[in-house]
């Protein structure tokens, strides 16, 4: 029989935002989106800012903001080590607005400030950012 949960661990520099057994797990990874189930093949991969959403044992979903990282599945424990997490329902939305519009900003040649690849890796973290927000309050 298969089991029905895999330990999950999500970590940031400054904090372990969750711990415990989940039914899956999903994050955007470097070559695009991934499922993780229990039994899930071994695989490390970079994650992209956005997203990891998971579902607790019991059915109930929890979404966390990572502005980057690295997933490592291993048989029986899947880790999310990430630049920066925050709890979906922590982010700010105005914040994210506000660098939204200045990497927009910084893009569009207004701003000497960040470089041009700075200000595409902030605009890409706002726009997650704020595509969390939406979802959650859906």
């Amino acid at each position: 029989m298969a089991a029905k949960t895999v330990h999950l661990d999500v970590v940031s520099a400054e904090d372990r935002l969750f711990t415990g057994a989940v039914e899956t797990v999903q994050v955007t990874g470097s070559e695009g989106e991934l499922g993780i189930y229990p039994g899930h093949a071994p695989l490390i991969t970079k994650i992209k800012p956005g997203m990891v959403r998971v579902v607790k044992e019991g059915g109930e979903e929890e979404i966390i903001y990572v502005a980057g990282g690295v997933l490592e599945v291993q048989p029986h424990n899947v880790t999310v080590l990430a630049d920066t997490a925050v709890r979906g329902e922590e982010l700010d939305e105005q914040e994210a607005l506000e660098a939204k519009k200045r990497a927009e900003e910084a893009i569009a040649g207004s701003s000497s400030d960040l470089s041009y690849a700075e200000a595409a890796a902030e605009l890409s973290r706002a726009l997650a950012q704020l595509q969390i927000i939406r979802k959650i309050r859906k």
